[in-house]
């Protein structure tokens, strides 16, 4: 037998903008690599790796000043987005190749 709880958090004004700048630092990352796979499967390229992703995307884009503001949030969930995204892209091509039970997977998508 399984539990199940069901719980629900009521984060202070000051948390909620934290939540709101974390959640927004992984939705540019998820969109970033994604336009970046995109574009490399257009020029016949394959998909970078999971590490060329998160170096380019979180250590190297921390370095710029466009998004020096990733450095305000903790690495861990940038890089869960990203192997979000790998699992994404896993799901969809082992669907495409009849890999996978059940109905098939449409590509990744940008988050908005």
């Amino acid at each position: 037998m399984k539990a199940r709880f069901k719980y629900r958090i009521y984060p202070t004004p000051g948390q909620k903008h934290q939540l709101a700048k974390l959640f927004g630092c992984v939705r540019v990352v998820w969109n970033d690599s994604l336009a970046f796979c995109q574009e490399k499967y257009k020029s016949g390229g394959k998909k970078p790796t999971n590490s060329q992703l998160q170096k380019q995307f979180i250590t190297q884009a921390k370095k710029t000043e466009d998004r020096d503001w990733l450095q305000e949030v903790s690495n861990i969930p940038l890089q869960q987005s990203l192997n979000d995204l790998n699992q994404a892209y896993q799901n969809f091509f082992q669907s495409t190749k009849g890999q996978r039970k059940g109905k098939p997977i449409k590509p990744p998508k940008f988050m908005h």
